[in-house]
């Protein structure tokens, strides 16, 4: 069930013989020598007489990459029924609440960074495992969890006891050991627990009824969730194949196309949230962190188990067939050749295709993508890609395609202009003659192209500021401060942040383009791809120009590190460039201004534009 099959041991075995936990393997072996723990968990286990409980070691939560440390499975001492306690075995000997924040702690000797309170990360792993095992749904209450401190006395981690302990979660120390004994024997009956390890193990994965019901009223209660014409046709759609699905016990395909701003994101939610409210099990999935960890803080905003609705699109390499009803996966020109990267284990380099893992997981895998924003080496979502691999699986294939736009004032005049520009629709540019509902401008400086722009921000407007990948892109500073990387003359500014933490005020990269502060740094295609403002500005490096009556791409102009890998032909290299400026040229929702750092090219689009300001 879980993506890969923890080591199953019995308890007694490893107290009886403490040199077997030499040969156990713990998942991916990185994390840290739990093998000092886990005996000390055995022992207790025998001395309450439970010898027999099977410890599943380094358990992988479902669709996801947490694991957890142990996870008991057992007889319910009490029904009978099987009995599960996950263990979050900590070494610490000394720990103090972060700022008298309940949910945060400091640990002695190991830096100034807060870290989850244990009683919180183990609640939140019973709360997931409930929320996506089938065998669980009914039964919530057979998922207990606590947090084990076997090295610490209680004076020394006096605080971490306030505000933590509920009916499903514990929290135990050295100087409780006792204490925790007896609980091990009021929780588990003295019989073997293979049955219970063996349900688990093979129990079907989808979103539990209660986490549905809690999708559905989360989502369906946005107003702004409005859909018409196309939207609406591509929403019924999927609809439609689900029934049928269902009904024939058949899979199909469906794929949506649109624009930049055509509604794909609106119809996915919209989708979620009325197939959580009918029963289907439904997940998200994206192949953008940024896009994913903004939908989870944003749709999911306070509700931890919403978040977990949200996945990724390399969370699928083992899903069973048909685990899920449908698998909606918004950005899927995102989808790659692979879900292996260099974290992944060397068992599971298959060289499966990703696209093979998302058709395999659900009933009705939905498809939701914009060619023109492939921009990376190795995505394959284009409709060619997912069609042709469908019909190879004999599968039928349903496409709606989005003539409406949203984005950029709903001018579907602009993105044609904008096609057109880059010479991606086979037809050359043309003079922009205007649209009430779009404004386009062209600035003289990245001094003008700011100040226009920052004061469209103190009006009370949306604006950001994107590039091209021209220019390196470093690491903050020792003083915590982020590096002035983009530079045009005397006028310097730091790209986004990298990861997932802010600097200074500098927001994490997920939520630069709608976090205060994100104005303060320019914006790369990996970051705006999948958001919207209301203005726009975007600077063209010199990896885009205007040469002998064209825009040609020069890519040794390029930092990007993705068009540096061998197997990436210049024709490849060309057509990702230009997409890269579909997608920053198509951000906003009011307005676009541009600058260009080529004389000639700035030439060339004042030819096309009024300059303004």
């Amino acid at each position: 069930m879980s993506e890969s099959v923890p080591e199953r041991v019995l308890s007694d075995v490893i107290a009886e013989n403490l040199r077997a936990t030499q040969g156990i393997n713990p998942g991916r072996g990185e994390r840290r020598s739990w093998d000092r723990s886990i005996p000390i968990l055995a022992r207790d286990l025998v001395e309450a007489g439970l010898g027999g409980v099977e410890m599943l070691i380094e358990y992988q939560l479902p669709l996801t990459s947490k694991r957890a440390d142990v996870i008991l499975a057992g007889r319910d001492r009490r029904t009978g029924a099987d009995s599960y306690l996950i263990v979050e075995l900590k070494q610490w000997s000394q720990a103090e609440l972060y700022e008298d924040d309940a949910d945060l702690v400091l640990v002695s000797g190991m830096g100034p960074r807060p870290k989850l309170h244990p009683v919180v990360q183990v609640r939140g792993y019973c709360e997931y495992l409930a929320d996506f095992v089938g065998a669980l749904d009914q039964h919530r209450n057979a998922v207990r969890g606590v947090a084990y401190l076997h090295n610490a006395s209680d004076p020394d981690i006096h605080d971490l006891y306030d505000h933590v302990e509920d009916e499903r979660t514990r929290l135990f120390s050295k100087t409780r050991r006792g204490h925790f004994v007896d609980y091990l024997r009021g929780q588990f009956a003295p019989e073997p627990g293979a049955a219970a390890a063996d349900r688990l193990l093979s129990s079907s994965i989808r979103p539990s009824k209660q986490l549905l019901k809690a999708a559905a009223g989360e989502i369906k209660n946005r107003d702004q969730f409005v859909l018409v014409a196309e939207q609406r046709l591509a929403y019924e759609m999927v609809l439609h194949a689900v029934e049928k699905a269902r009904a024939g016990n058949s899979k199909q395909v469906v794929i949506i196309t649109g624009g930049p701003g055509s509604g794909k994101s609106v119809i996915a939610l919209s989708l979620l949230g009325e197939l959580s409210d009918r029963g289907y099990s439904a997940l998200h999935a994206t192949g953008s962190r940024s896009f994913t960890e903004t939908m989870r803080r944003v749709v999911a905003k306070g509700s931890t188990r919403m978040k977990a609705m949200f996945k990724y699109f390399n969370n699928f390499m083992t899903a069973k067939p048909n685990e899920l009803d449908v698998l909606i996966c918004d950005e899927a020109h995102r989808i790659r050749e692979t879900s292996a990267n260099r974290f992944t284990r060397s068992d599971q380099r298959t060289g499966r295709p990703q696209l093979d893992e998302l058709i395999n997981a659900a009933r009705v895998p939905v498809f939701l993508l914009d060619e023109h924003q492939v921009v990376r080496p190795g995505e394959m979502g284009r409709v060619a890609d997912i069609t042709n691999y469908a019909h190879s699986l004999g599968l039928a294939v349903h496409q709606v395609d989005l003539d409406a736009q949203f984005r950029c004032g709903g001018s579907r005049k602009y993105e044609e202009w904008v096609l057109r520009l880059l010479g991606l629709d086979g037809v050359g540019p043309e003079v922009w003659k205007g649209d009430d509902h779009f404004a386009v401008s062209l600035t003289e400086s990245p001094y003008e192209l700011e100040a226009m722009l920052r004061a469209r921000l103190q009006a009370g407007y949306s604006a950001r500021i994107t590039a091209g990948f021209c220019w390196s892109w470093s690491a903050p500073s020792g003083d915590d401060s982020l590096v002035a990387d983009v530079r045009i003359g005397d006028w310097a500014r730091p790209w986004n942040v990298k990861g997932d933490r802010a600097v200074g005020n500098a927001p994490a990269s997920a939520l630069w383009a709608s976090a205060p502060g994100g104005f303060e740094q320019v914006g790369c295609v990996y970051t705006a791809q999948g958001f919207e403002y209301d203005w726009n500005g975007v600077i063209f490096g010199p990896d885009l120009v205007y040469r002998e009556g064209r825009l040609v791409t020069v890519r040794s102009a390029s930092k990007d590190p993705a068009l540096m890998r061998r197997g990436v032909s210049d024709e490849q290299a060309d057509r990702l460039i230009r997409n890269t400026y579909k997608v920053l040229l198509t951000r906003g929702m009011m307005g676009t201004a541009v600058y260009s750092i080529d004389p000639a090219t700035q030439e060339f689009l004042a030819g096309l534009l009024e300059t303004q300001v």
